[in-house]
């Protein structure tokens, strides 16, 4: 996978190839690199080569936030750890003469560095394994049906947890549903309330800020609420809270109400230690 300190899912040495040979590096790493990868492939059509990498770049651990076979164009993201931000990565998907092109495109945020060598061998790699024909098809149908793993829970405070979100809705709130679908995290932090909701219990995260956290560079100021309903079961551990008591819990993204200012987890637990 495509990261900010290397590529991981690139193993070895790409061969030379009219990718390789026509790959892009534009911008520089103070305001954000784009690398361009491109390929072509005889009889493949743009809906084929979409359904091809939806199945690939699932495989790879990225994150597609839209497919768009009958329009040929596809977005994917390469996921935030808990040391690097995710960034995009668009492609487009043309035919002429019975011949498919994609052109893959990766724009990294600002201050974020990939060594252009495997950049290379991560992008035409991936571009590599479209196939023409009926073969394309076949593998095409797989693919639009593929989903991306689930990664393991990211662990942060949860002041960070809504500054990067809070960010995120300033650009495009759009995004934040598709980007965090099916993803967990454990967060921590301490509690601002707890109340009963149906059967069972929400918590609501204190959104704590002081001059250091807010003067990080490139960092959001904390604007959206994070909600954690708990699982069945947790009745014991929901009574046991109260407000200003640092708590750890794990849950999953559930939605995002912009008129609410709001992040919702769900199935949250107590952190296990």
């Amino acid at each position: 996978m495509l990261t900010a300190a290397a590529l991981l899912g690139a193993a070895g040495t790409a061969h030379a190839g009219p990718c390789e040979d026509g790959f892009v590096k534009k911008g520089n790493p103070v305001t954000g690199l784009r690398f361009i990868a491109t390929t072509t492939v005889p009889g493949m059509a743009p809906d084929s080569a979409i359904g091809q990498l939806k199945g690939i770049v699932a495989a790879k651990g990225y994150d597609v936030l839209v497919a768009e076979p009958e329009g040929g164009s596809m977005l994917i993201e390469q996921p935030a750890t808990g040391k690097a931000r995710s960034f995009p990565i668009e492609i487009a998907a043309t035919e002429a003469g019975g011949v498919g092109s994609v052109r893959m495109e990766a724009k990294l945020r600002g201050a974020m560095g990939v060594p252009e060598a495997a950049a290379k061998a991560e992008m035409c790699g991936i571009l590599a394994q479209l196939k023409g024909g009926k073969a394309g098809q076949a593998l095409a149908a797989r693919g639009m049906g593929a989903q991306t793993a689930a990664a393991a829970p990211l662990r942060m405070s949860v002041l960070r947890f809504s500054q990067d979100l809070s960010g995120e809705a300033n650009k495009n709130p759009a995004a934040i549903p598709l980007r965090y679908r099916n993803k967990s995290f454990t967060l921590y932090g301490p509690v601002a309330s707890v109340d009963a909701m149906g059967d069972s219990y929400r918590v609501e995260y204190k959104l704590l800020a002081n001059v250091l956290t807010d003067i990080v560079p490139g960092r959001s100021t904390a604007n959206l609420a994070v909600i954690c309903v708990l699982a069945k079961g947790q009745g014991v551990f929901a009574l046991g809270l109260k407000p200003d008591k640092h708590v750890e819990m794990t849950g999953m993204f559930d939605s995002y109400e912009a008129g609410r200012s709001q992040i919702w987890l769900k199935d949250c637990r107590p952190a296990k230690k």
